[in-house]
């Protein structure tokens, strides 16, 4: 019988995914593609990718790039320490390694934002390394074809399923085998509503003879999610918007936001602020889910008679709307300016 290895490298050179935007591309474009679409889909991360790429073609001009130009690239891709960390790294290649990307896996797993996995499927896809990787849609394949119960979060059973990934590397064909358990995951062996005909490997899958499919993996243990409740200000003045600078770390590190005060706190803010409101007025709330937490937004904009000084200081900008768009902000306050500049052109 054939083994799992060269049915999935048959089946992908027939049936995977031979058009995405970073294959067969140097380590660079692997790497930048890796860490986007880590909890990201790959539809999502294709425009992202092609923009950054046009604006930075390499790691060398990555690394010259300021932490700012990086994250408005990024801005709208959630999760923004990855793109934090990618700036860091390249600024380590560019130092460290003379701008030549790590030549071993051990040193690629030294560079900020660079996880086992993310290490070996560059080693494997741009270096044609054998090594085996392991992210979440691996993890569903292995689960299901080897019948490991558990949820794959847990320690135990990722160990267990980082054990069978190396005992089922092939000898030869590795970036196309990693291509495969990767398109495996996204097009067939899905979460929901799994291919299963589709599939090279369902004669000896272990979910699949056993009709455990929508059961494995386990899901990740339910645990009651936070709720946050934030008053955003839009602070208007003519036709532009101000923004602040978030502290370094945290939800949003980096990025320009609007002001956010609790949700009983916009009195205080514009007393302090010596702020003369000409028009008031609430849009429509929404809530933004975070991976840990959900945060409920009421936003409102608040016309100005004038520019308050304190807010003319350092870690704050008057930017045009249009303009605001294409700064580093993260999506919720994105939709605001979007809706905004929408009612603008209304009216």
């Amino acid at each position: 019988m054939k083994t799992f290895s060269s049915r999935l490298i048959r089946w992908q050179k027939e049936f995977g995914r031979h058009d995405l935007p970073w294959q067969g591309e140097s380590a660079y474009r692997v790497w930048l593609s890796e860490i986007m679409l880590q909890q990201t889909q790959v539809t999502t991360v294709i425009p992202y990718y092609l923009r950054f790429i046009q604006s930075f073609p390499d790691v060398a001009t990555l690394a010259a790039a300021t932490e700012e130009q990086v994250l408005a690239h990024w801005s709208g891709l959630g999760y923004y320490a990855r793109g934090r960390n990618l700036h860091k790294a390249a600024q380590r290649i560019v130092s460290e390694y003379g701008g030549e990307f790590p030549a071993t896996y051990e040193h690629l797993l030294e560079l900020p934002g660079i996880g086992r996995s993310t290490a070996a499927a560059i080693s494997a896809l741009a270096r044609h390394e054998c090594r085996a990787i392991l992210d979440g849609n691996v993890k569903r394949v292995l689960a299901r074809y080897l019948g490991i119960d558990g949820w794959t979060g847990e320690r135990k059973v990722e160990e267990s399923l980082w054990e069978h990934a190396e005992r089922l590397l092939p000898a030869r064909d590795i970036a196309v085998y990693t291509q495969a358990l990767m398109d495996m995951g996204a097009t067939v062996c899905t979460r929901s509503r799994p291919r299963c005909a589709n599939c090279p490997v369902n004669a000896d899958c272990v979910a699949f003879s056993s009709q455990r499919v929508e059961q494995l993996p386990a899901p990740r243990p339910r645990k009651r999610v936070p709720e946050r409740e934030a008053t955003f200000l839009l602070l208007k003045h003519g036709s532009e918007i101000m923004l602040e600078k978030r502290p370094a770390s945290g939800i949003w590190g980096g990025l320009w936001c609007t002001p956010q005060v609790e949700a009983e706190g916009e009195g205080n803010y514009l007393l302090q602020n010596g702020m003369e409101i000409l028009q008031r007025r609430e849009m429509a709330a929404f809530t933004h889910v975070f991976t840990h937490f959900k945060l409920s937004i009421r936003p409102v904009l608040l016309e100005l008679a004038r520019k308050p000084v304190r807010l003319q200081q350092q870690g704050c900008i008057w930017l045009e709307v249009g303009e605001a768009l294409g700064a580093a902000i993260p999506s919720p306050v994105r939709q605001l300016l979007l809706t905004l500049q929408a009612s603008q052109r209304i009216s």
